[in-house]
């Protein structure tokens, strides 16, 4: 074992002891794998495209509406394919229920070592979805985007991060970790384009003035 490998490994050893101790880590020990979204340029590209309407209504707004959490492969369902594909050392067990590893939270630099301290979030919230389009869909179009792997829609984030966020757009709420704001709002963009979906006036605005900063 080389000098340099050793001396990793007791690092990570001794991030996971403080991870154990502390649930907490503010040093990341993980990137999430959430799929890479479009450059800040095609981004801008895209917005541009979008069209522009007051956002819709609530009404009949159910998250039923929404399959989510569905059956991938085996016991285990979109939430647990995330918890492992964005942690570090996820141990899952029989059901597919993560025991043990860590998750980086993009949104605000946390490290957290129990799977119930994390969420898993829908980048354009379900509820965003049904006021911008979604509405309209069929029950199949509406749990392919609630269980989406392959565009930038689900991440695995601190779970009271994720409340704070609740259904709101950029024009509303931003990740409080600003270094992550050029990758959240080219991940929004590539995701309302791909479902055709609508932007506000003010959430517009918002996501041109942080893409003209990446």
């Amino acid at each position: 074992m080389s000098g340099i490998y050793a001396r990793r490994i007791a690092v990570l050893a001794a991030s996971a002891a403080l991870a154990a101790t502390t649930g907490l880590l503010t040093a990341p020990t993980a990137q999430a794998a959430m799929p890479t979204p479009v450059s800040a340029s095609t981004a801008r590209t895209y917005l541009s495209q979008l069209s522009v309407s007051t956002e819709g209504s609530s009404t009949g707004y159910s998250r039923d509406k929404f399959p989510h959490w569905i059956t991938q492969s085996g016991a285990c369902n979109t939430r647990e394919v995330v918890l492992k594909r964005d942690g570090t050392g996820v141990v899952q067990d029989s059901a597919c229920a993560a025991t043990s590893g860590s998750w980086y939270s993009q949104y605000d630099g946390a490290t957290w070592t129990a799977a119930s301290d994390v969420d898993i979030d829908h980048m354009v919230p379900l509820a965003e979805a049904w006021r911008s389009g979604a509405s309209s869909w069929t029950t199949a179009q509406r749990q392919s985007f609630a269980n989406d792997l392959t565009r930038p829609q689900l991440i695995a984030v601190t779970d009271n991060v994720n409340q704070s966020k609740s259904d709101q757009d950029p024009g509303e709420w931003l990740p409080p970790r600003t270094s992550y704001r050029c990758t959240y709002a080219r991940a929004w963009v590539h995701v309302k384009y791909y479902y055709d979906m609508t932007v506000d006036s003010t959430e517009k605005s918002a996501l041109q003035s942080v893409l003209n900063g990446c």
